[in-house]
């Protein structure tokens, strides 16, 4: 959409978007700068060398380096990439090789997610990633391949539009219903449109007065349920942002 223009004819002066969440229905929460984390996905393959489970010698096991993978990118975010100034992640979501109990197979894959908060972050660690793998399988006679996807960006709301547009969130939902939010590791396609155009993303809580939203199912949950007495209240905070931003 953006590459058709759609930020352009006509030109947008802001942008603003709503995320549902568990919380108490028609509760608003917000965050100026990184809201959400940038998600990207990397898929390594370990190649190594078949052979009989029996003789291990003969061939060269890539469950084993992909063990040794598995474990080495756990340093990356907790020893090597500084905390103190961004959170990231590194998640293995999936290891699978072989077919067989007696078979040392040719190749062990592992799928994953990558979630950081700045771009340079982010770099660091899709570095540090091949690095690691490359030089684990190097040292054990295999070899391995680092595809990493890029996907979304750090989801970042522009501070002086949020700081101008807060005013308006509280008085649609009422000042009590509205606060800030921590970042959250989740990540929003958004944020390619807040990094053309001024942005402003916020959640609003969809949980029944009946439910705990601290254990109510979470978003992509099959068990979601949204008290739909949220829904006008999402209307008309995103029709007074919009009034509200044209008007000034």
């Amino acid at each position: 959409m953006i590459e058709a223009g759609v930020l352009e004819n006509p030109k947008v002066d802001a942008i603003f978007a709503l995320h549902v969440f568990p919380g108490r229905a028609g509760t608003v929460t917000y965050l100026a700068g990184p809201m959400y984390a940038s998600a990207d996905s990397y898929k390594i393959t370990i190649h190594g060398r078949q052979t009989h489970g029996a003789m291990p010698w003969s061939g060269v096991d890539p469950i084993v380096v992909g063990s040794q993978v598995v474990l080495a990118l756990q340093t990356i975010v907790s020893r090597q990439v500084d905390l103190s100034s961004a959170n990231a992640i590194v998640t293995v979501g999936a290891f699978n090789a072989g077919n067989r109990h007696n078979i040392i197979p040719d190749s062990a894959v592992m799928i994953g997610t990558i979630r950081t908060f700045s771009e340079s972050v982010r770099n660091e660690i899709h570095t540090r990633i091949r690095r690691t793998a490359e030089n684990i399988a190097a040292a054990a006679d295999a070899r391995a391949k680092v595809d990493i996807d890029i996907g979304y960006p750090v989801t970042v709301n522009d501070p002086a539009l949020v700081a101008r547009m807060v005013p308006t969130l509280q008085r649609v939902a009422g000042a009590t219903n509205v606060s800030e939010q921590p970042r959250t590791t989740t990540a929003e396609d958004f944020s390619r449109y807040a990094m053309k155009v001024p942005g402003m993303i916020f959640s609003l809580g969809v949980t029944s007065p009946t439910k705990d939203p601290r254990t109510a199912a979470p978003n992509h949950s099959p068990l979601f349920e949204a008290d739909e007495s949220a829904l006008p209240v999402g209307v008309r905070l995103l029709s007074n942002l919009a009034l509200d931003f044209l008007a000034k």
